[in-house]
């Protein structure tokens, strides 16, 4: 059986890393997993298949295209599937400089050294070669209370993260169209499961709640996502990469609108009934409402129909299902939430905008 090695930037991340468990449970493939181990990225997330012949992990920029270059020519990847940004909006308000340099000018520099590689494959190599550049939803701006982004939607990006997405998203596109690379974009939902960092709101809820500690809802709590479980991501781009057409974009969404509030409440009642404060109150009484969010886009929701009608995928795992493995994961892995807290986030507030 031919082994097929894949080029992973970002995959100490949270879909990083369960993109990289997912490939090596296949028995083809061999990843070489390129990230800069930022504050998201932890070798925690990694440490049961650091030893395994067929992952090869490098510390690394995306930006430092010398790098890149030298990994291509050394492992000669059939593919590269590109995960490594900057992904928090908070963040992005209170320092948006670190995400264009990341998300805009990294892919720039990725995207250079592919080309240069992909130029110089022959045959088989050069016709199977696949870039799969994963972005978000939110590049699309905020939906009203209908509809459903589709591949065709408009760009309104309306935070700095979402924004810095949008132009790696235009570049990706642009070397399909310019210089003929075998580019791929896929565009998910709100992403949930293990080995998420705490400042995104599962895993800071069911953190927080288990600690004792307030649960903080933005304003009114009705802002609106579709959840995806990270597992099914995992599944449709791998799925993406092996049937997808090049220059195409694919949806990818988990069919789960639910508001922020709704979101919380279920988690705490999750909580109530497999691991009850010793009070026996609901975890409920935790929730807090503080000020919202600069910018709240009020509500995404994709129509995942075309990876589904052209490619054969479709979530497996419904938000209640789905919600009940995430906080068992992490009830059972206390310790891999010590060890990834970086000192100098303790759950505080972020993106204020007013720094």
């Amino acid at each position: 059986m031919a082994l097929l090695t894949i080029l992973l930037t970002g995959g100490a991340g949270f879909i990083g890393s369960n993109l990289v468990h997912h490939l090596l449970e296949k028995d083809d493939i061999t990843v070489v997993n390129l990230d800069k181990l930022t504050y998201a990225g932890n070798l925690e997330s990694l440490k049961d298949v650091m030893d395994s012949g067929r992952h090869v992990f490098v510390q690394g920029d995306i930006g430092d295209r010398e790098l890149v270059k030298s990994l291509l020519a050394k492992y000669r990847p059939s593919a590269v599937m590109h995960l490594a940004a900057e992904s928090h909006v908070d963040r992005s308000i209170d320092g948006p400089g670190q995400f264009i340099q990341t998300n805009v000018v990294g892919t720039f520099e990725l995207l250079e050294a592919v080309r240069e590689y992909w130029n110089h494959l022959d045959g088989d190599e050069r016709e199977i070669f696949r870039f799969l550049h994963i972005s978000t939803d939110e590049v699309y701006g905020s939906l009203g209370v209908e509809g459903f982004f589709t591949e065709e939607s408009r760009y309104r990006p309306n935070s700095p993260y979402s924004a810095s997405k949008a132009a790696s998203d235009h570049l990706a596109r642009a070397y399909y169209h310019t210089y003929g690379l075998p580019t791929i974009i896929t565009n998910c939902s709100n992403n949930y499961g293990p080995r998420q960092f705490s400042e995104k709101l599962i895993p800071l809820m069911i953190l927080n709640a288990l600690e004792g500690k307030q649960l903080p809802v933005y304003g009114t709590g009705q802002n609106i996502r579709d959840w995806l479980y990270v597992g099914d991501h995992c599944r449709a781009l791998f799925t993406v990469l092996k049937k997808g057409r090049p220059g195409e974009v694919y949806n990818i969404g988990g069919n789960n609108e639910k508001t922020n509030l709704e979101v919380v409440q279920t988690i705490c009642s999750i909580l109530d009934e497999i691991n009850p404060r010793i009070d026996k109150k609901s975890y409920q009484e935790q929730i807090n409402f503080v000020k919202d969010r600069p910018g709240h886009d009020l509500r995404y929701a994709i129509n995942a129909g075309k990876i589904t009608s052209e490619l054969g995928w479709k979530p497996s795992e419904d938000f209640d299902s789905g919600l009940s493995k995430t906080i068992q994961w992490y009830l059972d892995n206390t310790d891999w939430c010590k060890h990834v807290q970086d000192s100098s986030y303790q759950r505080q507030r972020l993106g204020l905008g007013t720094e």
